[in-house]
């Protein structure tokens, strides 16, 4: 058949658009053969991800940490649950919506919520963000009455901190606080995850690992709203190991309020092996502050504020040690055999040194004594006549020795060391020549001499137990389920060499303090055994500085005298040395030998009962 030329125009059109069409189709069936190919083969795993994430979300159970427990088994620190509150970001359909949401519902701010979305949505992907721990039960409940029309919120039950009494024993306790970025990429905290409240000081740092436990997870089915469904598989965490401190409950709740209307420190410990039994710092704070979360103007207050709360003075604060100090002076000079136990020197109430007059404390003078009387009625010009021949280098040799000027190795850290001066120290740090007038203030415990009350306990101890210094510890056991990780076990951290005759001397001398006449320490006399202790009273500012303001009660609060006193129970049976400081309180036979009196008197009486209640033991 023959086409005319229309149609064989008409043919060859047809036969051009059907190859064009061909070419489109193979061109778009490549194109989608090519995009499922990226789908599922390049990128099917990241979708399947995705995919799975919407239908399951992986839950963070945390652990139970590690309860606390004093040297008795009385619990100081738990857990209790906290409702927390937490986004999901994936499944946020409207997040401004949302956040306005929680605003009318509980008075979240929707600002801090789209902040805090915009900051961590990124990073974490589907996993939960934590907005607000420790839901009360009303926001509880109106939060579960909203939950279907609120897409992307979670609620998880956690474990939340609880001590128990506030703020007793805050400064060796310690207290929680959020990791921070620093911390989660120091390697230190293996487990850490953003939100975790890890230790940020004493015990609760410290023993950070032993007592977090290991956490567990949750795979669990949700909607496309988030809304949970069902739990695909469940592993549970593990509790941390519980933590009994060598602490006393009730001596230390007698420290602290002891102190309750002051600023000071005690220390109260074994003499024998070196635990810790009380310590207490004033004023102090709690520590279930930290875990509410604080305020800015708050946490200012407690970090710059006059009183420093968060400071332990048992540890941290250096003060000059005043007339305690006698006990170094006189060890150095029996030792030295620089006075003979016998010799008298006469204190007609002051001393001459040059051009200078050191005054003692006693106006008119103590007659003439010898070194036990020096030692019972606190003689300045005794140590100062003392001082004059020894020097200070040999002050600081015997200073050392005894365990000042250097930190006691007390197990927590964070101590101060003390400052025990030299002739080559202060050359080295002021570019001066030592000038021998400052030796006679040093050898009262003045001049630049500074100690902290820990150290001054463990001295009276070490005076009575054979000269042993043991380094103060306050964990008595970690373990848990019978199963202990941890014992105490005492250490020495040095030794004073020094005549078991002359130790003796000052024994003696310590004893007479409390218990004989014109003792500075008689308030801290008790009948239920004998106390041997010392006084001190350190001077702040100047005599003429003092004598400037007049009357003594016109002397503003900061510029009065610390109050010290250093004591050891019993003589004949060394169970507690305690040190007892107190800022600006005066003289230490007023302010801080009464305090002292109480702690002993207290703990002797109930020692027995201690001994019994001490095989309720936890670990067990």
């Amino acid at each position: 058949m023959r086409f005319s030329g229309f149609e064989q125009a008409s043919i060859e059109i047809f036969s051009t658009r059907l190859k064009v069409v061909m070419v489109l189709a193979v061109v778009t069936f490549s194109a989608l053969i090519l995009r499922l190919w990226l789908l599922q083969v390049v990128h099917g795993p990241d979708y399947r991800v995705q995919s799975e994430s919407n239908r399951i979300q992986l839950l963070d159970i945390p652990p139970f940490r590690g309860m606390i427990f004093d040297r008795n088994g009385d619990l100081l620190v738990d857990n209790r649950p906290s409702f927390d509150l937490f986004l999901v970001p994936e499944d946020i359909q409207n997040r401004r919506d949302l956040a306005e949401h929680m605003d009318r519902l509980i008075g979240l701010d929707a600002g801090y919520v789209l902040e805090k979305l915009a900051g961590e949505s990124s990073r974490y992907g589907f996993r939960p963000i934590p907005i607000k721990k420790n839901l009360s039960r009303e926001e509880l409940a109106v939060m579960e009455a909203n939950f279907f029309n609120l897409p992307g919120v979670a609620i998880q039950v956690k474990p939340r901190r609880h001590y128990v009494m506030n703020d007793f024993a805050a400064h060796l306790i310690g207290y929680l606080g959020e990791i921070s970025d620093r911390q989660l990429k120091s390697g230190h905290y293996e487990d850490g995850r953003p939100g975790d409240l890890v230790g940020q000081f004493g015990v609760e740092r410290i023993w950070q690992k032993e007592l977090q436990g290991t956490r567990g997870g949750e795979q669990v089915e949700v909607d496309a709203a988030g809304r949970r469904l069902a739990v695909l598989s469940r592993k549970p965490p593990t509790a941390g190991a519980n933590l009994a401190l060598t602490l006393d409950k009730n001596l230390q709740l007698l420290a602290e309020k002891a102190l309750s209307d002051k600023k000071g420190a005690i220390v109260a410990m074994n003499p024998m092996n070196g635990e810790i039994l009380a310590m207490a710092s004033a004023p102090s704070y709690d520590p279930n502050m930290f875990i509410e979360g604080l305020e800015r103007a708050e946490w200012t207050r407690l970090t710059t504020g006059k009183d420093f709360p968060l400071q332990n003075r048992a540890i941290q604060g250096q003060y000059p040690p005043g007339s305690v100090f006698k006990i170094v002076m006189a060890l150095a000079g029996l030792e030295e055999g620089l006075i003979d136990p016998q010799e008298s020197v006469f204190c007609g109430g002051s001393f001459k040194l040059g051009g200078q007059t050191f005054r003692c404390w006693r106006k008119q003078g103590h007659g003439r004594v010898d070194l036990h009387r020096a030692l019972v009625e606190s003689c300045d010009v005794y140590f100062y006549t003392l001082g004059r021949r020894l020097g200070v280098d040999k002050i600081a040799q015997y200073a050392k020795m005894c365990g000042l000027g250097r930190a006691s190795g007390f197990e927590l850290g964070s101590e101060k060391e003390g400052l025990v001066p030299t002739s080559e120290w202060k050359l080295r740090r002021f570019g001066i020549p030592w000038q021998p007038g400052e030796t006679i203030s040093t050898s009262i415990g003045q001049s630049f001499v500074l100690v902290t009350p820990i150290q001054m306990a463990g001295l009276m101890g070490a005076l009575f137990n054979g000269g042993i210094l043991y380094e103060p510890r306050v964990v008595k056991w970690v373990g848990k389920e019978g199963q202990e990780s941890y014992r105490f076990t005492s250490r020495q951290g040095g030794k004073i060499k020094a005549k078991e005759e002359h130790l003796a001397l000052i024994r003696d001398a310590l004893i007479g303090a409390v218990n004989e006449p014109r003792g500075t320490g008689a308030r801290s006399k008790i009948k239920e055994g004998t106390v041997a202790g010392k006084t001190g009273t350190a001077q702040v500012v100047s005599l003429e500085r003092e004598k400037a303001f007049g009357k003594e009660e016109d002397i503003p609060p900061e510029f009065k005298d610390h109050a010290w006193f250093v004591a050891l129970a019993t003589a004949e049976n060394p169970v507690l040395s305690i040190a007892v400081l107190v800022e600006n309180g005066g003289g230490g036979g007023a302010a801080a030998a009464p305090i002292a009196g109480e702690l002993i008197k207290a703990y002797l009486n109930g020692a027995q009962g201690s001994r019994i209640a001490a095989r309720r033991d936890p670990a067990e």
